[in-house]
């Protein structure tokens, strides 16, 4: 998450602002981000300052840094389209942008692409759209494909609507699909156990941060 707020100097008000950013697993990105900020002017420590927050692989931890930011009455939030639900809970008025999300309209995080509506906006990676393609690639690649398993986060809207997409996907091409729910670090090794069956050809992360964590 990130928020943008009026920076303060020798107890004066400044044109410097304050971005505070916090998510789970986006740190290698956060070098690249202030670069590309300070190609527009924004340069950190003179006309913005960054406070980072990170969740650290705790999704739950996103309700607590929301309403710091909440508190800290922050002119913008940033985060990852799974926490919007989340930070809404804490705010309807303050903007909310997300950097990345699979599904917005789908999940309910905005009414429309052209118009999102509400206090949330953001970048989507069009994953559900997608999901088809991919499987029909996958396909072409493995001809001899008939049993995939799919690992997804089953507590995470945006992934279980891209594996829906993804079966209905499946029956037409007439692949057997093994999903396998993953809910946190405990679940990664079982469901790797579950990949070494006989009957599982292939297997699908769906475009979710947690399964590329571990």
């Amino acid at each position: 998450m990130a928020h943008l707020g009026p920076c303060a100097t020798d107890g004066e008000a400044s044109n410097c602002w304050i971005l505070g950013a916090s998510a789970s697993g986006f740190a290698p990105w956060a070098a690249a981000f202030a670069a590309r900020m300070r190609e527009f002017g924004w340069v950190e420590g003179r006309t913005i300052t960054i406070e980072y927050r990170w969740s650290e692989g705790r999704p739950e931890r996103y309700a607590e840094i929301a309403a710091e930011f909440v508190r800290l009455n922050v002119d913008v939030i940033l985060t990852v389209g799974s926490a919007v639900p989340i930070v809404r809970q804490a705010t309807t008025v303050i903007p909310i942008v997300f950097a990345v999300a699979i599904d917005p309209v789908g999940s309910g995080l905005v009414a429309s692409l052209a118009k999102p509506g509400g206090n949330a906006t953001g970048l989507s990676i069009q994953a559900n759209e997608l999901a088809g393609k991919r499987l029909e690639f996958l396909r072409e690649a493995i001809p001899q494909l008939y049993r995939l398993a799919i690992l997804f986060n089953a507590d995470n809207t945006q992934p279980v609507l891209e594996m829906g997409e993804a079966q209905a996907e499946a029956r037409r091409l007439r692949l057997e699909i093994a999903p396998l729910a993953i809910r946190g670090a405990d679940d990664i090794g079982p469901a790797f156990q579950d990949l070494k069956l006989p009957s599982i050809n292939s297997s699908w992360p769906t475009a979710r941060k947690s399964s590329r964590l571990h």
